[in-house]
């Protein structure tokens, strides 16, 4: 069984991650839409944030450009300035934001995401989404562009479904250059990709599945099917579904059993869940749990120190088949 404390490579890009990184969109500091679904995490805590999931074995930060228009990748810089780190020794993830935007918006605004990130190179560059008035072909020719360039050192996308993906996929191999990954919302919760043909081909071409909300926004872990009353607080996630009384009772078996595993083990619910997510289909699926305090970072990384046997596995597979 694999050590789930080794990096693995981003695609066939070589780029060696751990298998969990940090999702940075908390460090938006309420800045746009996108800031708002988070509390202001002053500089200080998310230098903490940082310096600590460095310390506990993640090498990977994920941020983007909507993420606060650019407040979280200077948050990201300052943070990994602090922490000691020189560029080099650690791999930052951001995103170009391709809504009302076209494929050549990518050249025009890649010297701000170099400019915020300074002096940290980007390692891979993803699209956001598969939003822009131009094709992802078109997408993937700027892409190319910017490795020519050295601006950039992988390609990657985000929210593209199956088909989408793989006309990336093609676009980039006229250059010979991989396509890293697909990042998607992926969980026990959440298990579309698998359904839909995503996971699949992610594993046909080598892509790597880079799983956000891989804790289902928290309802994986109990808590609010433990503690209703916390409904009361929980802002944007209120629209979800999920989250809704008939949700509940839908997911309460799932988090049952990953309860009563974390027990068994030793560990705490959402470390079982994430350890499921980054070993269930091997090396193909990381994941980036976000962060804003000290112990969701220890929670996060403790998901890297045990394995879960393939029978546990196979059981939370099985009793979470209904959210393929």
């Amino acid at each position: 069984m694999e050590n789930l404390k080794n990096r693995r490579s981003l695609g066939h890009t070589g780029i060696m991650v751990s298998p969990i990184g940090l999702g940075c969109w908390q460090f938006s500091k309420q800045k746009n839409m996108a800031g708002k679904f988070w509390p202001t995490l002053e500089d200080s805590q998310i230098e903490k944030i940082v310096s600590l999931s460095l310390t506990a074995g993640i090498n990977w930060f994920d941020t983007a450009e909507v993420y606060g228009d650019g407040e979280s990748e200077k948050a990201l810089s300052r943070a990994l300035k602090t922490s000691g780190r020189n560029p080099g020794e650690v791999i930052v993830a951001t995103k170009w934001w391709p809504a009302f935007r076209f494929a050549s918006n990518i050249a025009k605004t890649i010297d701000q995401r170099i400019k915020l990130l300074d002096p940290y190179p980007i390692d891979l560059y993803q699209v956001h989404q598969p939003w822009s008035f131009s094709r992802e072909t078109a997408e993937m020719a700027q892409m190319t562009e910017l490795i020519n360039k050295k601006l950039i050192k992988a390609v990657g996308v985000s929210n593209f479904n199956a088909r989408k993906m793989e006309n990336a996929w093609k676009a980039l191999q006229k250059s010979n250059i991989p396509l890293a990954s697909n990042q998607v919302r992926y969980s026990l919760l959440d298990r579309k990709i698998e359904s839909n043909g995503v996971m699949d081909l992610a594993k046909r071409l080598g892509v790597t599945i880079i799983a956000y909300s891989p804790l289902a926004q928290g309802l994986v872990t109990g808590k609010f099917h433990d503690k209703p009353e916390l409904l009361k607080n929980i802002g944007f996630r209120r629209y979800n579904p999920q989250f809704s009384r008939e949700g509940l009772e839908k997911s309460r078996p799932v988090v049952n059993l990953v309860k009563d595993l974390a027990a068994r083990y030793n560990v705490t619910p959402s470390q079982v869940a994430l350890n499921w997510i980054i070993q269930y289909h091997g090396d193909t699926v990381v994941a980036i749990p976000g962060a804003t305090k000290e112990s969701h970072v220890n929670e996060n990384c403790g998901a890297m120190s045990f394995s879960l046997s393939a029978e546990d596995m196979a059981r939370l597979d099985k009793a979470s088949s209904i959210f393929k």
